[in-house]
């Protein structure tokens, strides 16, 4: 049992304390208030002084997929052979031994969204997982998370330079709809076979791995940077009647009325870089602020290794600077991309009966001097300065 103390506690979930504790045992919160009683035995972590918030949360990144310090050995995010990929698995190509897990818990970073990159107009499943293990099959939260599809520059420019389609937006969006035509009929040739076994189609990994999102159990995770791509995602999700989150939307900001219209769900970001592409020359951190004034639901991410992740709160802070409510800002790192991922019953915020996933501050997060005291994933102490 854990006993954290005399800290202020920023619990996302309403009530905050100025001084107050967190009480942990066997992995879960089980106490928040201004004061806690705890076993004479309970470890006690003194946190005066101190900040005390949630484990913060990126909702989009490739945390594994493309090891530090190696290149082309360790670069498993992009299978660029075939436009095609749903069968493909994050849980497969991560690897959590790598240094940046451990930079991600020193920052604060507690839970990920990890997968596929961009490359391919279908890139395959992300995963949810904890920043702490050995193995994967450990620290998984939820696979798979959501499938990843991608708008924009970055498909056309990979099978076009291979000379294979597509080399045209067009051609994106029609390969998409061809999948999910094919995944749905996939589907009544499935129910068929319910009734007359001989009906049963033949095993399809691809067909098999979309039933989940024709199902609606997992949403598209939709690349997206420009205004027409974002709009293009939202067509053929509506077409197919299937979830979709939008990611990246750099240019959310010009049409953020609409995107309120549309209730999608978006994870803004990477921010913090360069305008390395065309589509990205509209990038600002104003974007998030101006999903916030019209009432849209977002979180902001790092697209790490974009942005190493340890850097997520500062992206927060850079848009808190643009005019977002600091409040607002710190829930867009914790309790609102756990919302949007759809594991809010146990991350992003300080709660009874919720995970232990705790980070304590010696001063804002948003501030670049403040250091990391102190990480708890499941209850566990897993960074100690």
């Amino acid at each position: 049992m854990i006993l954290i103390k005399n800290g202020k506690i920023l619990t996302m979930a309403g009530k905050d304390y100025e001084m107050g504790s967190v009480l942990i045992d066997n992995g879960k919160i089980i106490a928040v208030g201004k004061s806690v009683e705890a076993p004479e035995d309970a470890l006690v972590m003194d946190a005066e002084g101190k900040i005390v918030m949630p484990g913060m949360i990126d909702a989009h990144c490739h945390l594994g997929m493309w090891e530090d310090s190696i290149g082309f050995e360790g670069a498993d995010g992009n299978e660029m052979t075939d436009p095609v990929t749903p069968q493909l698995r994050a849980i497969d190509g991560i690897n959590p031994m790598d240094r940046t897990f451990e930079e991600a818990r020193e920052g604060g970073i507690t839970t990920v969204c990890t997968g596929p990159g961009s490359a391919n107009v279908i890139g395959g499943t992300f995963a949810i997982i904890k920043t702490y293990g050995k193995r994967i099959d450990d620290m998984i939260v939820k696979e798979p998370a959501a499938m990843k599809v991608a708008f924009g520059e970055n498909p056309k420019r990979v099978y076009s330079e291979r000379k294979q389609s597509p080399s045209t937006r067009m051609a994106t969006a029609a390969i998409l709809r061809e999948q999910l035509m094919k995944a749905k009929a996939y589907k009544e040739k499935l129910e068929k076979a319910k009734e007359d076994t001989d009906k049963k189609p033949e095993p399809d990994v691809k067909m098999e791995a979309l039933q989940k999102v024709i199902n609606k159990e997992i949403p598209l995770k939709a690349h997206a940077h420009r205004a027409d791509d974002i709009f293009t995602a939202i067509r053929i999700a509506k077409e197919f009647d299937v979830d979709i989150t939008l990611d990246h939307c750099t240019e959310g900001h010009l049409i953020a009325d609409e995107l309120a219209r549309e209730g999608k769900y978006v994870i803004s970001g990477p921010h913090l870089t360069e305008r390395s592409k065309h589509e990205l020359k509209n990038k600002s951190f104003e974007s998030p602020v101006a999903l916030w004034k019209a009432g849209v639901k977002f979180c902001i991410m790092t697209d790490h290794p974009v942005i190493p992740i340890q850097h997520l709160p500062i992206c927060a802070g850079f848009v808190a600077k643009e005019g977002l409510d600091e409040m607002e800002a710190l829930k867009a790192i914790t309790i609102y991309p756990a919302e949007i991922l759809g594991i809010a019953d146990r991350v992003g915020s300080i709660e009874v009966g919720k995970d232990a996933d705790i980070a304590i501050f010696d001063g804002h997060p948003f501030n670049a001097t403040a250091k990391t005291e102190a990480v708890l994933i499941d209850g566990q102490v897993v960074y100690r300065r």
